[in-house]
């Protein structure tokens, strides 16, 4: 397995990526970012992508990338938008991204990507059984990851909760924001929203991410929980270093099936 990996995170306001070391998760070279494209358009975030590739050092031609971005994510496709057009929705985008950077990626899910970094370097790291990763921002993003492993495409903050349909337009911290909640009325929310994940998934783990994380001690004591939950090791980095590692992971695992076919075809 390569220990070298790009990881290029898409968000809706920025595109940041860096090379990082997929052994230690530290970042190698300096964080590049750029604006993601007003109306975050298929062509033109391809294009910015790009350009975020070519200025991060030690590129080589073997170096894998991990792309992640804020849409569910199913054998390529991106099956919905968050805060990027909605073009996007039903779209072959893992092709579109090897076809514009001209290389194989790993494409997944934003909130998969930070809920692996914790788990492979963070907060979750050697931790055992399920754990549950949030990222409290504009929604609630979430990552299940079981011993390590991760199981993908967790939408949870869409559950219909407290007779809200989508409760993460409930719960999030830019609903405290936008209702001018204290961090006790805000916590009300929470407290209904993880007791839920505790009936339904019994957890081992919670990490939550997000701005806001480092504010954990202004909501976390207003919980009544019987999981144990922690803030997040990373916040705007989460992102880039869980893409790169699973596209390391992503290219030995090529690498060893390109070995064993060569080997059986000499063998035949």
């Amino acid at each position: 397995m390569s220990t070298e990996a790009i990881g290029i995170d898409i968000g809706g306001t920025g595109i940041k990526g860096a090379l990082v070391d997929v052994d230690s998760g530290e970042l190698l070279s300096n964080r590049i970012k750029l604006p993601t494209p007003k109306g975050g358009r298929p062509d033109d975030i391809v294009q910015t992508v790009q350009q975020v590739i070519s200025q991060v050092p030690k590129l080589g031609e073997g170096t894998p990338v991990g792309v992640c971005f804020p849409a569910v994510v199913q054998h390529g496709r991106t099956m919905s938008a968050a805060n990027v057009s909605d073009e996007w929705i039903g779209l072959a985008a893992e092709d579109l991204f090897e076809k514009g950077i001209g290389r194989d990626i790993t494409f997944v899910n934003d909130a998969d990507a930070a809920g692996y970094a914790e788990a492979q370097f963070g907060a979750g790291k050697d931790r055992r059984g399920l754990t549950i990763m949030t990222t409290l921002g504009t929604g609630i993003g979430s990552a299940l990851i079981y011993d390590g492993r991760l199981i993908p495409n967790a939408e949870l903050g869409h559950l219909e909760l407290d007779g809200h349909p989508d409760y993460e337009r409930h719960a999030s911290y830019a609903a405290m924001e936008r209702e001018d909640l204290s961090w006790k009325a805000w916590a009300k929310r929470l407290q209904k929203y993880y007791a839920y994940l505790e009936k339904l998934f019994s957890p081992d783990l919670f990490i939550v991410g997000g701005g806001v994380s480092k504010h954990y001690q202004d909501f976390f004591p207003l919980l009544d929980l019987k999981t144990e939950i922690v803030p997040a090791k990373f916040r705007n980095n989460a992102g880039i270093l869980g893409c790169a590692s699973l596209a390391a992971h992503g290219a030995g695992l090529r690498h060893r099936v390109e070995a064993e076919h060569a080997v059986a075809k000499t063998n035949a």
